[in-house]
């Protein structure tokens, strides 16, 4: 038996895996980050929180086009990772800051846009997280959410959370569009848009990322040789443990 909290598990999972995250190409690579770019298009004096920045690619894509970009995590591993990544990169505009998505250490109405990708599906209170973005966010403020996504229905749900779960137990849910929406709503943001991605991974490089113990890996693989046909043929479950899955990019005012 283990006493360690939600935030333990989350600073143990992410702080040993620090630099895989660096280099893993489903994190470096998407097309989100020119999204983010084009939002950030005549805002050179902006103040940007990268929310959950991990190893800092949202940081380094938008750092360029800002006046200040803060890289925000709760392990002190990655906020590492990411500051002797961004000296090498010459982008001396980001600085780091540690703690959780639920408690911004930061002023009311301090940032003109809060970024977060991937991130999400680690918090312990989607709700309280998005209640502090908005708090932290200026009027007209603008937030993205970029997170893979639960398809709602109930049996795809179930195996979407089970073999997360497995690969990785800081995580806590991915959420269908449906939840983020009320939620989001529920935290005082306006929802400007949402749309649905697909995102591919590749099973070896998606386990090693998070060193996955063994007996989990068997598992996620017996998992998903065991579900029905709709469910493998959803998720394009392939015979070596490869998928595909959904991935919400949703963008909110305050």
């Amino acid at each position: 038996m283990t006493n360690s909290s939600h935030k333990d598990v989350v600073q143990r999972q992410f702080g040993e895996q620090a630099s895989a995250y660096l280099s893993s190409a489903v994190h470096a690579q998407g097309s989100e980050f020119a999204l983010l770019q084009a939002e950030l298009a005549g805002h050179e004096g902006a103040r940007v929180l990268d929310l959950g920045c991990g190893a800092g690619h949202v940081s380094f894509h938008v750092a360029p086009l800002v006046a200040e970009v803060v890289a925000y995590d709760l392990s002190q591993q990655m906020l590492d990772v990411v500051a002797a990544s961004a000296a090498e990169r010459g982008l001396d505009n980001i600085v780091t800051e540690r703690g959780a998505a639920e408690r911004l250490p930061f002023a009311d109405a301090s940032f003109d846009f809060v970024f977060s990708r991937y991130s999400a599906h680690h918090w312990s209170d989607l709700g309280l997280a998005l209640r502090e973005v908005r708090r932290v966010l200026k009027p007209g403020g603008v937030a993205a959410f970029v997170d893979v996504m639960s398809p709602g229905s109930p049996l795809l749900d179930t195996y979407l959370q089970s073999v997360e779960v497995l690969r990785d137990t800081s995580h806590v849910r991915d959420y269908c569009a449906a939840e983020w929406l009320r939620q989001v709503s529920e935290a005082g943001l306006f929802v400007r848009s949402h749309a649905r991605q697909r995102l591919r991974l590749e099973y070896r490089s998606w386990v090693e990322r998070m060193r996955t113990p063994e007996p989990m890996r068997a598992a996620i693989l017996q998992l998903q040789q065991a579900m029905g046909e709709e469910v493998r043929q959803y998720y394009q479950i392939e015979t070596d443990g490869s998928f595909s899955t959904d991935v919400l990019v949703l963008w909110a005012e305050r």
